[in-house]
């Protein structure tokens, strides 16, 4: 668990460094398997937020997110249609695409950023429900991003959308700074808890 941190006292950026560095060393620590065995499977309270026949929206995790492979899987055998992010540049809006493979990820390539997703081919869509990464979160569903702002201003432009963190439970933090860009969470998944689901 990280410190007490109070927003008068650090700034995003070192925020985000604190969280970064407690994060490696928290997965770091963890036996590999168990990295991916504690998000195997969504919490039944989460799939009260699901809708049927939603088209949910994923990540592809690095090694110290919180993984999403299993959870990709489990809404694709429960027949849901799946997107994952996509740029077509490194200036380009993030938009969502058709993600047909959560085993084998045969439709995927690198894009302009060096990280997989869904090939140029692959359709538009848009998540009615999105599990999205975090730096950091507040127990009452603010979010610390990475810093570039892609996931803000998509959900900006979609306010329906159920927007859901999964993070490691070293990432809260007390009294996170948020700005009015900033778009809250309706819930957060950590391996021990659900935080939410908030108004």
């Amino acid at each position: 668990m990280i410190p007490r941190v109070r927003s008068a006292s650090v700034t995003k950026s070192d925020l985000r460094k604190q969280l970064r560095a407690a994060r490696r060393e928290h997965v770091n620590a963890l036996p590999e398997s168990m990295r991916t065995l504690v998000f195997m499977r969504p919490p039944a309270p989460l799939l009260d937020l699901v809708p049927e026949g939603a088209t949910i929206g994923l990540y592809r995790a690095d090694p110290i997110e919180a993984p999403t492979s299993a959870y990709a899987r489990h809404f694709f055998e429960q027949g849901h249609e799946l997107a994952l992010p996509r740029f077509a540049h490194k200036g380009a809006a993030m938009e969502f695409a058709r993600f047909t493979d959560p085993f084998e990820e045969s439709d995927l390539e690198v894009g302009p950023f060096g990280l997989l997703q869904p090939k140029a081919e692959a359709a538009v869509l848009e998540p009615q429900v999105l599990f999205l990464p975090l730096v950091g979160f507040g127990a009452d569903g603010a979010r610390l991003g990475q810093g570039g702002g892609h996931y803000d201003r998509w959900l900006a432009g979609q306010p329906g959308t159920t927007a859901i963190g999964l993070a490691w439970d070293c990432q809260l933090v007390d009294d996170l700074p948020t700005e009015p860009h900033d778009m809250p969470l309706a819930a957060v998944v950590t391996p021990t808890r659900i935080y939410g689901p908030f108004a």
